[in-house]
């Protein structure tokens, strides 16, 4: 029963880091509704491949290197803050494009690079390497996790409800098997709805292209922000 329930727990755990809106999400969200189901899971595997990569250099000891180097981490974000930039722009062209992917045997959409463009944003987003340096190392040491005072926001309301076992693969497999919920899950709910109304898709492309453009703003001023602390 126990491992049941860490099992269960490293699941909510995964699902409740993956499920909110975020860059990520954003091209997920892009491709599904431009290019189908499958695309936007293969967007959302190329996170998931990012966070898999995390958890390796997390156990080897590498990620801490990021945080113990400023410079580097102010060029990972201004590198993250670019390319969103670059991928917002490509969002608000699929905007305007047919919201089906395919007319006939023709596709109208051009193929698209989602698990490309996904890996290249987790593996510069700076507040992913620090997950891994901080819950995601918690993850692998033998202890307690508190799962739920993880959260945003409601975290410290829901402090000691779920305390489970770390250290364990049980806890790893279950994190990794919420992720894979929600990159499958996503991807089908927003076809779903997609198929109900001509205009949904424009919308979520939009919608992708302003998220995407926020957080491009946002990691450059942050860049901008630390490499001044460090000039000072």
């Amino acid at each position: 029963m126990n491992l049941l329930v860490t099992l269960g727990a490293g699941v909510v755990f995964g699902l409740a880091l993956a499920a909110p809106p975020g860059p990520m999400n954003a091209v997920i969200a892009e491709e599904s509704v431009l290019r189908g189901r499958f695309a936007g899971f293969r967007a959302g595997l190329g996170a998931a491949t990012a966070d898999v990569i995390f958890f390796v250099l997390a156990y080897l000891g590498v990620v801490a290197v990021v945080d113990a180097l400023p410079l580097l981490r102010a060029g990972m974000v201004a590198a993250g803050g670019v390319l969103m930039l670059y991928f917002a722009v490509g969002a608000a062209r699929g905007a305007r494009a047919s919201f089906r992917p395919t007319s006939g045997d023709e596709p109208s959409i051009e193929a698209g690079k989602g698990f490309r463009k996904a890996l290249v944003l987790a593996l510069t987003n700076p507040y992913q390497v620090l997950f891994w340096l901080t819950v995601g190392v918690g993850l692998l040491r033998p202890g307690e996790l508190d799962v739920l005072a993880r959260l945003p926001v409601v975290g410290t309301d829901l402090a000691g409800t779920l305390v489970v076992s770390t250290g364990s693969p049980a806890l790893i497999g279950g994190f990794f098997l919420g992720v894979l919920t929600w990159i499958v899950g996503f991807p089908a709910g927003l076809v779903a709805a997609e198929n109900r109304t001509e205009t949904f898709a424009p919308v979520v492309a939009v919608a992708s292209a302003v998220v995407l453009a926020g957080f491009g703003v946002f990691f450059l001023y942050d860049a901008a922000t630390t490499l001044s602390a460090v000039i000072a």
